[in-house]
């Protein structure tokens, strides 16, 4: 907890920012005690504090969930029984909840005008602990049986949306139906809620009794809220609390003691011959010189090496599509950044740390060469330079492609870069990346028959075909194993038919086999004629020696051999064993090993040499510098790289592209479209039985030879009730949409990057995919969800307010939908969007006009009603269903369009201007989020 201390933290500060706005919402000095509808706005006050401190632990599920894999780890090893980790669970989580309701209570209770004794405040605070305790107690309950977020989210929004329900506020007692009568008494909500309304309505400040009545008006407010009046209620309200802190805790505990972690998905497995075979038909490189090479020796001190590059590739593997051969050399190439903060205040005096000095080599076509050295000493910060994707720091020195200056534009149309983390969309198959890749990244004259057959080429190249139809999934989790990513990595880039190729250490985390198989897919590729470099890391024998060329680093970022390696490493070996004192290789000893081990900084103390000087001073240097040179200028009759467009496709064909991969995605990830539609269809079954006829009576009544609908309500306290429906379905529905589309945006963004930085489309295209693909779904989610609640509630059935009904519902769902696919977009990773967009829906909540409605905010407040979108869905709903109605609640002359306009401050005609707003919040966070996609980069390198 000391080192997590920023989550805490962050709660206080969140609890005392709503307090601060609570309170100057509901300032004493606008807060009458003269009648009933005075008392409905403490209601609203009331609520919201219960509502705030319930949910202020819902921390609790994301952080319990996240602490099980090692709770059930050292549970299985007999570190101690479950009670052991779940007691002080719960005792260290109350001294914060001491200070998390300290901080509300004390700061808005006189503030807000509540009965001024002193022992109401502080049963207040008892109340509200308990309340606090009871929650966490809940959410950890829910945490330690869903075991994961997405079964957390789903079934802990049920348990929550029938505690939050049927607390006493949104539906009253007296309209709770008999079937749902047992979820209000097993409420915990609704002790809280009853002992919390019962300590400020029998207070003194409410024992005044006024005009035209018999009973004090505390009284009345209780009576017309459906609360009870009795005093007692407010220690049954105490006591039911405590047990539930009791009970879930006991519950938290046993369900860690007998139930085990949900099964993981396993990785998919192929059936192929090729990728089945045996370890020992994959010694990549110890036959190298007998035919796996095919003859393909590159020495940098050959003579003529320009008509060596330029071989006739014809009749080679992968080559449906004919390439341009190139070739990349650079010269002094050095890198820096700016001076770490930490490394001034010790002391160091320079501006810029330097990470790469003055490097220079040459990368040629069918050439393998391996980047190599120790950790730090700067092989993928070489390579991100050549590629050109770095995105900071400062780039000095000369990089040519076959002799031209290198421009990035036109370097990315060329050549390809493989990540060491393989990052694809999880929800795609194999043979749909490579469509997506190539449809891209080809040439636009390239035609669909041609590409697919180029595809079909290159899966046979990275023995791909056993698992086309196979989903790539996430890593460690489900889909491809870690070895059949690195193949689809390396094939993704193969299918833009690139000439360079940079691959980032492809076979790390590779067992030995896994590795080799990708060694052998690496083989293949530099055999088409292409130029591919390699980083690598403490290879095998068999994976060393099947690299042609070795580009050698030590610490600092400082060149110490860069050259031929040899049949079985022979000129390497015979490089270093000549320089004095290195000790000589043993026979069988792994070449690789052995050179990290002779070249480290501590064995350039004892030798009392410099291996980057030595270097600098050699035969092999000189040769190096006049090939550099020779290749630094175009050769006869040979043009710079060109191209008309930036990208490879139009803007439509990046749209369409980008849509139908998102299309692709989204029909094959159940988890998310599937269940959210299930959980739309049980919440709205859940509402239509909770709020059944609520929404009018109908009567019938023979006029002009016509049945004529009369709709009436009962009381302010139906209408309060049906608008209930609205304001419960609008946040859980909002916020699970939300929610659950956040993971989702965060794990396509990380895509986003790579794609962009591979020149594959503009931010707008994937911006419009990701936003359009939506729209679908969640028409069908507010067609289901509005179909079942308007019949069951039994709002009017006319066209009109159908219509209105369903068009709020689904911009609603709409703008809640991208608002979380924004939060990602402006925040560096899915915790702090998760956070940020958490801490609006407490405001968003709080205005919408249901917890106190416009007409009684204070001026200075009224403005973020209007700024709120979730009081312009409330408004248009309740506007739109009983803003017409002129007809007069039961035994009452105020009808339900005066009730709506004068109290709540609804006009029907506005509707229209409500429509736009709420289309313009929609349209705003859509905006919000291709524009954010577009200007900020959270990737740094």
């Amino acid at each position: 907890m000391k080192r997590n201390s920023f989550v805490y933290i962050f709660k206080l500060f969140e609890i005392l920012v709503m307090a601060f706005v609570t309170m100057t919402l509901f300032l004493r000095t606008n807060m009458h005690r003269d009648n009933v509808i005075d008392g409905g706005v403490y209601v609203g006050a009331l609520f919201f504090t219960i509502v705030m401190i319930m949910f202020n632990g819902l921390i609790e599920l994301t952080m319990t969930i996240a602490k099980l894999p090692v709770f059930y780890k050292q549970r299985d090893l007999r570190f101690y029984p479950s009670w052991a980790y779940a007691i002080p669970t719960w005792i260290l989580n109350i001294p914060l909840t001491f200070v998390e309701v300290g901080v509300w209570v004390f700061i808005t209770y006189y503030v807000i005008g509540f009965d001024p004794h002193v022992g109401r405040l502080f049963k207040q605070y008892l109340l509200l602990l308990l309340v606090n305790q009871m929650a966490s107690g809940l959410f950890r309950l829910i945490g330690a049986v869903a075991r994961n977020m997405i079964v957390a989210n789903t079934f802990g929004s049920f348990v929550l949306l029938t505690l939050f329900v049927l607390g006493g506020v949104v539906l009253s007692r007296e309209q709770v139906r008999k079937w749902w009568i047992w979820g209000y008494w097993t409420s915990p909500m609704m002790y809280g809620q009853t002992a919390i309304v019962v300590n400020e309505f029998l207070g003194n400040s409410w024992s005044h009794v006024p005009a035209n009545s018999t009973e004090p008006l505390g009284i009345q407010v209780l009576k017309d809220h459906g609360f009870f009046t009795a005093p007692y209620m407010y220690w049954i309200g105490v006591g039911a609390l405590f047990g539930y802190v009791i009970l879930f805790n006991l519950l938290f505990t046993l369900a860690l003691t007998y139930l085990n972690p949900l099964e993981v998905s396993r990785a998919v497995k192929s059936n192929d011959a090729k990728t089945s075979r045996g370890d020992a038909a994959l010694s990549v490189g110890a036959e190298r010189g007998e035919g796996l090479m095919r003859g393909n020796k590159h020495s940098p001190s050959s003579s003529s090496t320009r008509q060596k590059i330029a071989f006739n590739a014809n009749g080679r593997r992968g080559m449906v599509l004919p390439f341009e051969q190139h070739y990349i050399t650079f010269k002094e190439v050095k890198y820096s950044v700016d001076m770490p903060e930490e490394m001034k205040s010790q002391g160091v005096a320079e501006d810029k740390l330097v990470l790469l000095k003055e490097l220079s080599g040459a990368f040629r076509p069918g050439v393998l060469t391996a980047l190599m050295g120790v950790s730090g000493a700067g092989k993928t910060t070489l390579m991100d330079v050549l590629a050109g994707r770095k995105t900071g720091g400062y780039i000095e020195g000369n990089i040519t492609i076959s002799g031209y200056p290198k421009k990035q534009e036109t370097f990315a149309r060329i050549s390809g870069y493989c990540e060491q983390n393989d990052i694809h969309s999880p929800h795609v198959t194999v043979y749909e990346s490579l469509l997506y890749s190539a449809w891209l990244r080809l040439p636009s004259e390239v035609g669909s028959d041609t590409r697919k057959m180029f595809i079909e080429e290159v899966m046979e190249l990275v023995e791909l075909n056993p698992l086309r139809e196979a989903l790539v999934g996430l890593p460690g989790v489900n889909g491809l194993s870690t070895e059949q990513r690195k193949r689809l990595t390396i094939a993704v880039e193969l299918v833009a038919n690139p000439s360079i190729i940079f691959m980032d250490e492809p076979t790390s985390g590779l067992d030995a086999r896994a590795a080799a198989i990708v060694m052998r897919t690496v083989r293949n590729t530099v055999d088409t004629g292409r130029t591919v470099v390699c980083t690598i890391h403490q290879p095998s024998i068999d994976i060393f020696e099947a690299f042609d060329e070795l580009f050698l680093m030590k610490c600092g970022g400082q060149e110490i051999y860069v050259g031929p390696l040899g049949r079985h490493s022979s000129q390497l070996i015979k490089y270093f064993q000549g320089i004095n004192g290195v000790r000589k290789i043993k026979d069988g000893y792994n070449p690789a090993t052995w050179m990290l081990e002779v070249t480290t900084h501590a064995q350039e103390m004892a030798l009392g040499v410099d291996f980057a000087e030595l270097y600098k001073q050699s035969d092999l240097c000189r040769r190096n510098r006049a090939l550099i040179e020779e290749l630094s200028v175009p050769g006869p009759g040979s043009k710079d790289l060109y191209f008309p467009t930036q990208y490879s496709q139009p803007f439509f064909t990046q749209c369409m592209a980008c849509l139908w991969k998102q299309r692709c995605s989204y029909w094959k990830n159940p988890s998310y479209t599937a269940v959210r539609l299930l959980f739309t269809t049980v919440i709205a079954l859940m509402f239509g039985t909770m709020f059944w006829d609520l929404g009018s009576r109908r009567q019938a009544s023979f006029y002009f030879s016509n049945y004529q609908t009369l709709t009436r309500l009962k009381s302010i306290q139906d209408l309060t009730n049906a608008m209930g429906s609205m304001y419960t379905a609008v946040l859980f529905l909002g916020i699970q949409n939300d929610l659950a589309v956040q993971p989702v945006a965060s794990i396509e963004r990380t895509v986003f990057y790579r794609e962009r930085a591979a020149g594959m489309y503009s931010a707008l295209p994937y911006a419009l995919a990701q936003v359009l693909i939506e729209i679908p779904y969640i028409l069908v989610q507010a067609l289901v969800y509005g179909l079942i609640v308007y019949a069951m509630i039994g709002f009017e059935w006319t066209a009109a307010k159908f219509f209105w009904y369903i068009f709020f519902m689904y911009f609603t769902l709409l703008y809640f939908t991208f608002y979380g696919i924004m939060s990602v977009a402006i925040t560096p990773n899915q915790d702090i969007a998760l956070i940020v967009s958490g801490a609006f829906f407490g405001l968003w909540n709080l205005f919408s006009g249901f917890v106190v409605p416009r007409t009684r905010m204070p001026i200075w407040w009224r403005w973020y009603f209007w700024a709120c979108p979730v009081s312009w869905t409330l408004y248009g709903l309740v506007a739109s269903q009983f803003g017409d109605m002129k007809v007069p609640f039961e035994n009452s002359i105020l009808t339900v369009e005066d009730y709506v306009r004068d109290y709540l401050g609804y006009k029907h005609d506005f509707l229209g201007v409500v429509a736009a707003v709420i289309v313009g919040f929609t349209v705003l966070f859509a905006a919000t989020f291709a524009i954010s996609i577009k200007m900020f980069n959270f990737q740094h390198r």
